[in-house]
């Protein structure tokens, strides 16, 4: 801290301790608010005509965020969860405790009742006739209160960026509305919310590196849970045919503008259905979310306007690398000939990665960047997907689709495999890619074999990144913007 700072702190610890000298509790229990500033606020343009023969009056609460002192009278900002609303002090209404607002210091919360009437200038105000001291703030806030600029420190210390920076509220709330409004269009199709571990004993859904914790009393580890995918299938078996859950995942790997190491993924499970009726559904649901949470089917990210609108642009995947990359992966059908060919490109890429990775870094790097409408990239490489069921007549291919808006996926779907023995199969293979060096590869889940050996229907599956779709929806170019407390490196001091 600062020797600033330091002084600042001073002063507000010697007029914390003189208030409770004057027996003021500058922490008190509770406070009766009857209005919220915005409430307020609309009292007053509902009564603007004959505001003053009405006295209309109100209890306010929240934090100072300005304050203007004129000997006698003072005026000051108060704002609330709902908006801000100002209040104006004068001697002639409090008496000797007039004397008590020099003691009041941008940034403590107060309770604050009174007349309701407007300024001169036509500003709302409340002509205060009594208040409470509520928390008496003892660090200053940020840049002399006019916002708060450093992005590390907004991420790091998220509610001062929610106190200096009113408008990333607005970030908050459209999150949550997205999930409430997903959450809707979900259950009105007959779906069921359900919740699964978060410790598992294997860790399995995705390509991806797990964390691992340690359970005393069992003595064992666990990972934490990188797809919500294979105990929503247990569901599927167990009969449940319509199941989503709206859940955090861990993967142990990069920060990137689109990566959190934890982030929320909604994944539904549809018995009976395909890749074909998700495709249907996936469109539905986020166009009707658009709707909801913006009042429109299109958006603006990034300097375009991304449409919504169904249907959207459907394109086989391989056809989409040819079109973006100049590159037939189909061509070179193992992971020699591809590298063989990636290297005579001058592609930069990881020499340990097979065949399936391969192509990822492909699609990543050229076809990504590309699909900025709504769009459907269809019909994946085997390698790509072990979860998924292959197209019928081509063992190479698989009934996996993902969407793309704004230049990034904001959802992945299969036709679920069904079959015990391929899934088998499927696993070896990934366990020995895991063998040869693949951290991200899947492991062999045995319990959830053996659940599928029990007769799993066919299915459609869906994952949603919750995350990416809010920051289309509020135009902001990193994941970090729409998650409250993002991972961040370890403060340097």
């Amino acid at each position: 801290m600062s020797p600033s700072l330091d002084d600042i702190t001073r002063q507000k610890l010697e007029k914390m301790a003189a208030l409770r000298a004057a027996g003021i509790e500058p922490f008190p229990y509770g406070y009766h608010r009857t209005h919220t500033a915005q409430q307020a606020l609309e009292i007053v343009e509902q009564n603007k005509e004959n505001l003053a023969s009405k006295e209309l009056r109100v209890n306010v609460a929240g934090r100072i965020m300005a304050k203007r002192g004129m000997g006698k009278t003072a005026f000051t900002d108060l704002r609330d969860g709902s908006g801000k609303i100002q209040l104006f002090f004068r001697i002639n209404n409090l008496g000797e405790k007039y004397d008590l607002v020099k003691d009041i210091d941008i940034g403590d919360i107060i309770g604050a009742k009174g007349k309701l009437f407007l300024t001169r200038s036509g500003e709302p105000t409340i002509e205060v006739e009594d208040f409470t001291l509520l928390a008496k703030a003892l660090q200053p806030l940020p840049e002399k209160w006019h916002g708060l600029s450093d992005v590390e420190k907004r991420y790091r210390q998220r509610y001062l960026d929610l106190i200096s920076n009113p408008e990333i509220r607005k970030i908050f709330e459209i999150r949550s509305k997205t999930i409430s409004a997903a959450r809707d269009f979900l259950n009105k199709r007959g779906f069921l919310e359900v919740e699964t571990p978060v410790f598992q004993a294997e860790a399995g859904g995705a390509a991806a590196r797990p964390f691992i914790t340690h359970h005393n009393t069992l003595d064992r580890d666990f990972y934490l849970r990188i797809a919500l995918e294979l105990h929503l299938k247990r569901l599927i078996i167990g009969g449940f045919d319509k199941v989503y859950e709206l859940g955090r995942i861990f993967r142990n790997e990069g920060i990137d503008f689109k990566h959190n190491p934890e982030f929320t993924m909604l994944e539904t499970y549809e018995a009976y259905a395909d890749y074909q009726d998700v495709m249907k559904m996936v469109e539905e649901m986020i166009s009707t979310v658009s709707q909801q949470v913006s009042g429109n089917l299109k958006v603006e990210y990034n300097g375009n306007i991304i449409d919504f609108t169904p249907p959207w642009k459907r394109m086989e995947l391989r056809q989409a690398v040819i079109q973006y990359a100049d590159l037939d992966y189909n061509q070179f059908p193992d992971t020699e000939s591809l590298k063989a060919e990636m290297l005579r490109r001058g592609m930069q890429f990881d020499l340990k990665k097979e065949r399936g990775k391969l192509i990822d870094e492909i699609i990543s790097t050229y076809v990504d960047p590309k699909m900025i409408q709504p769009t459907i990239l269809y019909d994946y490489p085997i390698e790509l997907s072990p979860l998924a069921k292959k197209k019928p007549g081509d063992d190479k291919t698989v009934e996996r689709f993902e969407a793309y808006a704004g230049g990034m996926e904001i959802a992945n779907a299969f036709t679920e495999l069904n079959d015990p023995l391929d899934q088998r199969q499927r696993f070896q293979k990934q366990v020995e890619e895991r063998g040869a060096g693949d951290q991200e590869a899947s492991q062999m889940d045995e319990d959830f074999l053996l659940a599928m050996e029990h007769g799993m229907p066919p299915t459609g599956g869906l994952g949603v990144g919750i995350d990416r779709l809010v920051m289309i929806f509020t135009n902001q170019q990193s994941i970090r913007e729409v998650i409250l407390f993002p991972t961040l490196k370890e403060k340097e001091e």
